[in-house]
């Protein structure tokens, strides 16, 4: 059965300790009392004895109820091994003393995760971390739904991250698939929604998950590169080329619009080669004027 948080209001500590030092003070009468009759003739102290310590022991007990929580704290009743709720309000507090309390920290957490070797969606192995902000939501789910809600954490937290890593490819060389180099925001918040879909049961809320480090690994970091490399000259490549058939597109409609000069189908291809040579070279073309008409 799921455990709820139920929210308790705190009993002011103050009240509880005034009572406790009134209560010391009836002590001390009584010992004092206890002197005084055993002084005299025919005095029986021996309730004045009795009551004493029974009381003192009572009220150490009593005073035993008294804690504190600190801000953005929080302290579960357990009562015999029964959960009674939870008080979330800082301060001075006092309890049942036969109840226990277990404090919990409700302040936000860093879990810096380590390095994770794993493949991603094509296979390649990759190197892998997050930076995972998280805090406590439902103390009692935390408690009492898993033994650990720290560890469950880290846990969970690894289990996301590799399996966030093999749904996506590290590099894609279509715009539209999402990767995990390029895919930033995306696959961040698909990590926090995995992330918050698997803790849900410990009641931690998850405030930021972010990837903190990528690489491939060193296997064949130097492979990849070169391959990257290749494919950024590719790139490059295929810009230059459109650019420059725009360029020689324009270049004849702007002859032919002007009437500046009509030429044959071969002397196009001529003009278009020359162009084409001249705006996808990587050095400076070299210009040879011609002195003659322009069919000789």
């Amino acid at each position: 059965m799921k455990t709820e948080e139920k929210l308790l209001q705190p009993k002011s500590g103050w009240v509880f300790l005034i009572i406790g030092l009134v209560v010391v003070t009836l002590i001390i009468w009584l010992v004092v009392s206890g002197i005084m009759v055993a002084n005299q003739r025919g005095g029986n102290p021996v309730w004045f004895f009795v009551l004493g310590p029974i009381i003192g022991v009572c009220d150490i007990v009593f005073l035993s109820g008294l804690f504190i929580l600190n801000p953005n704290q929080a302290g579960a009743y357990v009562l015999f091994g029964h959960y009674q709720g939870t008080v979330k309000q800082s301060g001075f507090c006092w309890r049942n003393p036969f109840t226990t309390v277990k404090k919990i920290s409700l302040r936000s957490r860093n879990l810096n995760g380590e390095k994770l070797k794993v493949n991603d969606h094509n296979g390649n192995p990759i190197e892998i971390a997050a930076v995972v902000v998280w805090k406590v939501r439902d103390t009692a789910q935390a408690l009492f739904e898993v033994d650990d809600y720290e560890e469950y954490v880290e846990t969970q937290s690894e289990a996301a991250i590799r399996h966030l890593a093999g749904r996506y490819p590290y590099d894609s060389e279509e715009e539209e698939e999402v990767s995990l180099r390029q895919g930033t925001e995306e696959v961040n918040e698909q990590l926090m929604g995995e992330l918050q879909e698997r803790l849900e049961k410990a009641g931690v809320e998850i405030e930021e998950a972010r990837i903190s480090h990528l690489a491939y690994a060193a296997e064949i970091a130097g492979a990849m590169l070169r391959r990257q490399q290749a494919q950024a000259v590719i790139a490059a490549r295929k810009l230059i080329v459109k650019g420059a058939v725009g360029m020689v597109e324009l270049a004849l409609e702007q002859l032919s619009e002007n009437n500046v000069v009509e030429l044959d189908e071969d002397r196009k291809a001529a003009m278009v080669s020359n162009l084409l040579v001249v705006l996808c070279g990587e050095e400076n073309a070299q210009p040879i004027v011609n002195t003659g008409t322009l069919f000789n």
